[in-house]
């Protein structure tokens, strides 16, 4: 399996772990459907290409990739079962972390 992230550096410490992990909740049946939906809206933002506030505007363009995504995943998170939560960072370690433990 394919490693996805620098050597020495940890799995989830990045927000693209968080946002794997949430989108492996996401997929969980066990999930709530309002918080799949919620999942998948801030799962999509934080990959989409657009952004709600152009990045060439100075200190507010980066204001969503500061706040907004971190916000999002904050949110969503909360909404997810804690033991959902627990399985999907395990399972986003393995993946992302190419087997390591956090």
């Amino acid at each position: 399996m394919a490693c996805y992230r620098k050597p020495g550096k940890p799995a989830l410490s990045s927000s693209k772990g968080r946002v794997y992990a949430l989108y492996l909740a996401y997929k969980d049946p066990r999930t709530p459907m309002y918080a799949r939906i919620f999942a998948a809206v801030v799962v999509g933002y934080a990959f989409s290409p657009i952004d709600l506030i152009p990045d060439p505007i100075p200190v507010l363009g980066y204001l969503d990739d500061l706040v907004l995504i971190p916000l999002g995943v904050y949110l969503a998170l909360k909404m997810i079962p804690a033991e959902v939560m627990a399985e999907c960072r395990v399972k986003a370690t393995e993946i992302m972390g190419c087997g390591e433990t956090v």
